[in-house]
C-alpha cells in the first residue's frame, strides 16, 4: 500500500478468470501484498455464494484475510459496519445492480472509510456494476446490440472515484457500443471506456493499463462536429459525428491527461 498518495483503481468488466490463470485477480492480489481485502457483495440482491467462490478464487493468491461486507439496509451502515475498513488494504466490490451500491452506501461511513482507504494508498476494485459505480456518472441501464435510441440510455451519480470517464462493462460480450456512444454524445468532454468480461484497466494517476483476456474500447468525443442528442425525439436513433476511438489490448496504456493511447514501453 502506497502512503504517498491515492492507491490505484482496478476496473473489471465482470466474470473476470477464477479458476485459470487468474490474471485480475492475481493483479489484485499483488496489490494486497498479504494484507486484508474487503469483499463487498452490496450489489447483489441475493450475496448468498459470491464469498466462497472468491475465496476459492484467492485462496493461494497472497490475500491475508478475506472479509465479506454485505449491506441488507442502508440504515445498518450507520451502526460501525465500516470498522472493517481500518486495517484493510483494499476492497473489491463484487458484480450485481450499481444502484444498490450508490444508494445503500452514498453519504454513509462505508463510503468515507473507501474513500480514506483510497486516499491512504489503498486499491479499490470493482467488477461488472462494481466497475461501473466507480465513475463520477454511472450507466445504469441502456439498450445493447441495437443502434442507440436517444431517450434509451439511463444514467445515475455514482461514487465519483474516478472523474475522467464513463465506465462500461461486459463490453463486447453484449454489444454496449451503441449506449457508451450515447453516453459520451452527452456530456463529449467525459470519455467513454467500455471494458470486456476478464478484462481490467489499472487505473494509477493520470492514466491505465489494460490487464487479461479481451480488449478496452475508448470513446472520445471531444472532437465531436455534430450530434443531435438534444433535439432529436427520445425514439429517433442517435447521430454523432467525428468520434474517435481506440480498442487496446493487454499491455496497451491509456494517457487520460494527453487523450491518446500508448504502449507499455512509451513514456
Amino acid at each position: 500500500m502506497s502512503e504517498t498518495g491515492p492507491g490505484p483503481l482496478l476496473i473489471i468488466g465482470g466474470h473476470e478468470d477464477k479458476e485459470g490463470d487468474r490474471v485480475i485477480l492475481r493483479e489484485l492480489a499483488g496489490h494486497i501484498a498479504g494484507g486484508k481485502l474487503v469483499l463487498a457483495t452490496v450489489a447483489s440482491h441475493a450475496p448468498e455464494g459470491y464469498f466462497d467462490a472468491y475465496e476459492r478464487a484467492f485462496q493461494d493468491l497472497g490475500v491475508g484475510d478475506l472479509v465479506e461486507l454485505y449491506v441488507h439496509e442502508r440504515g445498518d451502515t450507520f451502526d460501525g459496519m465500516a470498522d472493517v475498513f481500518a486495517d484493510a488494504a483494499g476492497v473489491f466490490f463484487t458484480g450485481g445492480d450499481q444502484l444498490r451500491i450508490s444508494s445503500q452506501i452514498a453519504g454513509t461511513p462505508i463510503e468515507q472509510a473507501v474513500r480514506d482507504l483510497h486516499a491512504r494508498g489503498g486499491i479499490v476494485a470493482g467488477t461488472s456494476a462494481g466497475a461501473a459505480v466507480m465513475s463520477d456518472t454511472m450507466l445504469v441501464k441502456g439498450t445493447s446490440r441495437v443502434s442507440h435510441r436517444i431517450g434509451d440510455l439511463h444514467m445515475a451519480p455514482g461514487l465519483g472515484l474516478m472523474s475522467h470517464a464513463i465506465i462500461d462493462q461486459h463490453f463486447a460480450e453484449r454489444g454496449r457500443i451503441g449506449r457508451l456512444l450515447g453516453a459520451v454524445a452527452q456530456n463529449p468532454r467525459v470519455l467513454g471506456v467500455g471494458v470486456d468480461e476478464d478484462t481490467a484497466i489499472l487505473v494509477t494517476g493520470d492514466s491505465f493499463r489494460v490487464i487479461g483476456s479481451g480488449a478496452v474500447t475508448v470513446v472520445d468525443g471531444l472532437g465531436v462536429t455534430h450530434s443531435n442528442i438534444a433535439e432529436a425525439r427520445p425514439e429517433r436513433t442517435l447521430s454523432i459525428h467525428d468520434v474517435r476511438l481506440h480498442a487496446l489490448a493487454a499491455g496497451d496504456c491509456y494517457d487520460f491527461e494527453r487523450r491518446r493511447p500508448f504502449g507499455p514501453n512509451e513514456d
